[in-house]
């Protein structure tokens, strides 16, 4: 038998990777389906913390009073 091939592991590598994403996303869609995400009804602190201080870095001479969430 002769040297291995380098483009067929190079072939083999490739689809075993993609194989094993398209596995992972399959497991991640199961997760998602059988525990879905909780929606919060309002700003949580972390979130306005964020907005804060991003907009602060943007407008350093502003005061920033009200955050409000447009639906």
């Amino acid at each position: 038998m002769g040297p291995p091939n380098l483009l067929m592991i190079c072939v083999a590598a490739f689809c075993a990777v993609f194989l094993l994403l398209a596995f992972l996303a399959l497991v991640m869609k199961i997760l998602t389906k059988v525990f879905p995400e909780k929606v919060a009804d309002g700003i949580d602190s972390a979130m306005l913390a964020a907005i804060s201080a991003s907009m602060s870095a943007v407008y350093p001479q502003t005061k920033i009073t009200k955050v409000e969430q447009v639906r």
